[in-house]
Parts: C-alpha cells; structure tokens; sequence
C-alpha cells in the first residue's frame, strides 16, 4: 500500500542530501533502522527478552529515585502537595509514554528517541537528542549511586552501629576524597551486564521485587503515624512551589523509556515495548504518590528539609525503633542498585545505536560473539560513570539531568506528529488516542516543567548542549554512515500495511 505522506522520491528512500543545511536535514529511513536491527560489529544483540522482562526493566530504571533520593528535596519546595508534584510530573510522563509506546511500536530498535529522531527530523536533531540521552542516562546513574552511598551507611549504621568514614563516602568538595559506595554499586552494575542482557533482566527482577516490597513494607509500618493535621496546609508554597517540585520530581521517571532501548534484544518488540512502557509507569505512579501521601502525612513537611535518608527518619520518627528503617534501608540499597543497573543497561545501548551510525566512535557497537552484549560499551561507560559518581560533587545533577530528559522527551512527541505526517500508512502496532492533541500536550508539559528549573539549571544545559554542538560538527557529521553512504540506503523491511 503506497504511503501517500511519504516524500515524493520514495517512503524507502532518502535523497542525496546537497549543502550544509541539508546534511543536517538528512533522514535515516525508518526500513533501514529496522533492517540493521540487532546487527553490530564482531557479533549480534540476543532477543531474549520478553513482556516481563521490559517491564521489569522500566520498573526497575524508574522506581526508586523519587522516593529515596529526591522526595526529601521536593517536599520542602511543596509541602504536603508533593503528591499533586508527583501527580503532575507521573501526567507529564504519561503523555510522553504514549508517544514512546507509538514510536517504540513502529520502530523497535535501539537508540530510543534517538532513533526516533532520526527517522523523523533528521541527523542534528537525532545527535541533540543523543545528547540529551547521555545527559539523562550517564550522568543520572551518577547521581542515584551517589544516593546509594548514603543508604549503605544508614544501613551499616542501624544494624551493626558503624559508618563509613567520610574520607571514604563522599567526593571532594563535600567532605571526603573519594565516595568507595557509589564506584561499588555501578561496577556490579557492569559485571551483571557483562553477563548478557536475559541474565541482567532476572537480576533486575529479583531487585525489583524487593523494592516493591520495601515500599509496600514503608506504607504499612509508617501509615500508624498519619496525622490529618500534617496535611494542613496542604499547599503551603502556593501553585509555583507545586510545580517547581514536580520539576525536581520529573527526575523520579526518567528511565520509565528505558525498555525502548531494548527494542533490538526483544522477543517481540511491536508487540510487548509499548505495553511494557505504559504498565511500568502506572505501577510506578501508583506506588509514587501512595508512599508520598503515608510519607508527609506521618511527618511534618518541615522536617523533610535538609533530610537525606528521608523514609527512613520517617519510620523512626513513627516507631521510635530501628529495625524497620534498617529493613528498609536494605530495601533502598537494593531499589537503587536496581536503578543503576537499568538506567547503564539504558546508557549503553543508546551509545550502541549512535555508534553503529558513525555519529561516536566505532568501539561502542562492537558485540562480544559470547554474550551477546557490547562488552567495551559497558566497561567504558561504567568506569566513566563510576568515576564521575565518586569523584565529583553532584548537587545540582538531578535538576541539569531532568532538563535534558523533559527536552528529549518533547522531541518525541514531536516525533510522533511528524511521523503521521510523513507516514501516515505505516504499520503501527499503538496509536497515541486524540493525536495531535496528546503529543502537543506532551510537548507543552515538558517545556513547562523546563521552564520551571532555576537560572543555573539553564547555564548547565547550555553549556553542555553547545559542547554537544562541538562535538557533533568536529567528529559526529564527518564520520556519518548516512552521510558518507555511496548512495540511499536500501532498506529490507516494510513496515507498511
């Protein structure tokens, strides 16, 4: 059936690009992404995973981060109305999701947005959102094992009364010379994911249980504590501190698109990615606002500020013991290790994808034949990430990581109309409901929430999006397979109806 909103030439085609500007226009054919699908040098990517197993996954990226790490951070900025921040943010998310689901569908191969970019806006606009990526899976694995560092010493300090020294525990500038914790936890990230991704989606498996139940655990103990008067005032800082929290809590989801870049180690990709995006995100809002609502009704919001271990201080305040924050202390040490290990699965297959382009080097797409995994790939993001979470003070990295992934995250809805446009017959496996008014939707949530970070959240972003510009223009469009190509690409699927 002839795709009557494809270019002119051919829906399997793209023209020779002429200039500067074209080159920077220049599309990969949607046939061409899912023809080189699995295929990388030295051996290919296994499909090996299935429904479970993504939303495992998604889960797993995504659960976590929100209420172990940053929730301390937003309610103070919120009050008792985190959960309408979290609410607000789970909305955003979902939105996007939708738009993952369709694109996930219809183009089920690695690089996530960055492929869909790719396909859609051409080869700059998939390198910013690349760019973005490495922003918002490389840097916040740096930042969850840094959280984790914390977790480790609430737990060794509740059941055997010892800390670890802060030389020992924190980066320079905050106290210490080296955090050991955080370089742990992303090397037995690395050593799982070295196994092979089947056997790193059963250890994810396993860690997320856990969490769950650590969660499930927290509600149950911590809800004896719930005091109707610690709702009151239930926002406190007004709309504007809502919505500057839902911004500081957006880095709660990031990963909820991790099983978007398993789309090339899928059993059935067309037809389990969008189902495990959108499942993982109800199980993860759900669970979000339900341990916000126990959390700030148990405890004052006041004393969230300047907490750290912020359920655990919740769980002693109630109890007035310490076995229970121990048990869930565990539960943290788990949930965020599981974080890490997804979130690195993530980083490195967008890498994967961006090499097999030409656009970074060739070394990040080589397979080891043996375990079906891009081994030098994940050492090498896994020793930078591990350096970069131990050596380096990471304040303000949630908020530049939220930035960079609501940006990426418009990018696709975006994606989503331009592929309707250009494409309207292709074979979908999902469709975004009342399109184009949820993609817009979307994209209009994620510039709000943008515009929602602070001055200095701006100045990172800009600065790290101009060295990506470097970058691209000084390596990334001189080595382009695309651009360098003798001519079009001759794809090998249809994915028409």
């Amino acid at each position: 059936m002839p795709d009557q909103g494809a270019e002119p030439s051919s829906p399997l085609k793209t023209p020779a690009p002429r200039g500067a500007a074209a080159r920077l226009l220049r599309r990969k054919p949607v046939e061409a992404l899912v023809a080189q699908s699995g295929h990388g040098a030295g051996g290919d990517l296994r499909r090996s995973l299935g429904l479970w197993q993504l939303t495992m996954i998604s889960i797993g990226a995504t659960l976590g981060t929100g209420v172990f790490v940053v929730l301390g951070e937003a309610v103070p900025e919120a009050g008792p109305a985190v959960v309408v921040s979290f609410m607000l943010a789970g909305l955003t998310a979902l939105f996007s999701a939708l738009s993952y689901a369709e694109l996930a569908g219809t183009i089920p191969v690695a690089g996530s947005s960055y492929s869909y970019a790719y396909a859609t806006m051409g080869e700059f606009v998939a390198w910013v959102c690349g760019w973005c990526l490495l922003l918002e899976y490389g840097v916040s694995v740096a930042a969850v094992a840094v959280g984790w560092g914390q977790y480790i010493d609430e737990l060794l300090g509740g059941a055997f009364a010892v800390s670890l020294p802060q030389a020992l525990s924190a980066p320079p500038g905050e106290g210490g010379l080296f955090n050991v914790p955080a370089l742990a936890v992303v090397l037995l990230a690395m050593v799982f994911l070295l196994g092979g991704a089947k056997e790193s989606a059963r250890a994810n498996t396993v860690m997320v249980a856990v969490k769950v139940s650590a969660l499930l655990l927290f509600c149950g103990v911590a809800a004896m504590g719930v005091r109707a008067g610690n709702y009151q005032p239930f926002m406190p800082l007004g709309a504007a501190g809502v919505s500057a929290a839902g911004a500081t809590l957006f880095f709660s989801y990031i990963g909820f698109d991790a099983a978007s870049t398993a789309g090339e180690e899928a059993k059935n990709p067309q037809r389990d990615l969008p189902r495990g995006i959108l499942l993982s995100l109800a199980v993860v809002t759900a669970l979000y606002c339900l341990v916000a609502a126990v959390a700030v009704g148990a405890e004052p919001w006041r004393d969230f500020e300047g907490t750290e271990a912020g359920l655990a201080a919740v769980l002693r305040h109630v109890t007035g013991q310490d076995v229970w924050p121990v048990l869930l202390a565990f539960g943290a040490v788990v949930a965020i290790a599981s974080v890490v290990l997804t979130v690195l699965y993530g980083q490195t297959r967008i890498l994967f994808a961006m090499s097999r382009d030409g656009l970074v080097p060739g070394v990040f797409s080589r397979v080891d034949p043996g375990s079906g995994s891009p081994r030098a790939n994940t050492v090498i993001v896994s020793l930078f990430c591990g350096a970069l979470a131990a050596a380096v003070p990471l304040g303000r990295l949630a908020d530049a990581t939220s930035i960079g992934t609501l940006f990426a995250f418009g990018l696709v809805n975006v994606a989503v109309l331009v592929l309707r446009r250009t494409r309207p017959t292709m074979r979908r496996t999902f469709r975004v409901p009342a399109s184009p008014l949820v993609p817009l939707a979307g994209a209009g949530l994620c510039l709000w929430l943008m515009y929602s970070l602070d001055a200095v959240t701006w100045a990172v972003f800009g600065v790290w999006m101009a060295a990506g510009v470097v970058v691209y223009f000084g390596y990334g469009m001189r080595r382009s397979r695309l651009g360098n190509a003798p001519g079009p690409e001759a794809p090998t699927a249809s994915t028409e109806e």
